[in-house]
């Protein structure tokens, strides 16, 4: 299995599985696509659960995307703040509704081309929409991915869109998505980016990581 890459993705991604069997995205987005994308793009140098939070106002105030695509830039950025570079992603979010308003009808796009097209909007964030409301074969190249990954030997590049290439031919294509949300739950629990319980790992203990004697 260590000379086949493909199978060994595939006993990762079953461990995996059996570690995590209900794989979601931290993210509370209640199932609405625009929701996930705002949420998305406020998660970017911010925590899921800060976004949680924020959202929660954010989204009593402007409930969907023609109402932000209305939104007082002055308020909206109060609302967003404590998410950082928060100019930047108030921005980013009421220019992107008013382009799904206009432009894709209110309707969240579902093809890469077109999402990559939208503030603030890059391969990532555009991966999660594809796998979590498309059902869409997709690779989300975040820390936790890029660096477990690593790790167990799927790539060897920090290069989010480098990462993301070598695991589309490693990782089932209907597992896709999931394999990316167990793999934050995974780096949460265990392969944290610092300190990493390998001695406790699973994954180790089954031979699929090199870490216990990386980390003796």
């Amino acid at each position: 299995m260590k000379n086949d890459p493909i199978k060994r993705a595939a006993a990762i991604t079953d461990a995996l599985e059996a570690l995590y069997p209900q794989a979601e995205c931290a993210l509370r987005y209640d199932g609405d696509p625009w929701r996930l994308l705002v949420m998305g793009r406020l998660s970017a140098q911010c925590t899921d659960a800060r976004v949680n939070t924020v959202c929660k106002a954010l989204f009593e105030r402007y409930p969907d995307c023609n109402a932000m695509a209305e939104a007082d830039p002055a308020e909206l950025e109060k609302l967003v703040y404590s998410c950082g570079v928060y100019k930047v992603k108030a921005a980013n979010i009421r220019d992107f509704s008013v382009i799904i308003r206009d432009r894709f009808h209110g309707q969240v796009p579902d093809t890469m081309e077109e999402l990559l097209t939208l503030p603030g909007v890059g391969r990532k964030i555009a991966n999660l929409i594809l796998g979590d409301i498309w059902k869409k074969p997709a690779i989300v190249a975040d820390t936790h991915c890029i660096r477990i990954s690593q790790r167990l030997g799927l790539c060897d590049s920090a290069d989010p869109v480098k990462v993301e290439r070598a695991l589309i031919p490693l990782i089932d294509p209907a597992r896709s998505a999931d394999f990316c949300h167990r793999i934050v739950l995974f780096g949460r629990e265990y392969c944290m980016a610092r300190s990493p319980r390998c001695k406790e790992c699973p994954l180790a203990q089954s031979g699929l990581c090199g870490g216990i004697e990386k980390h003796a």
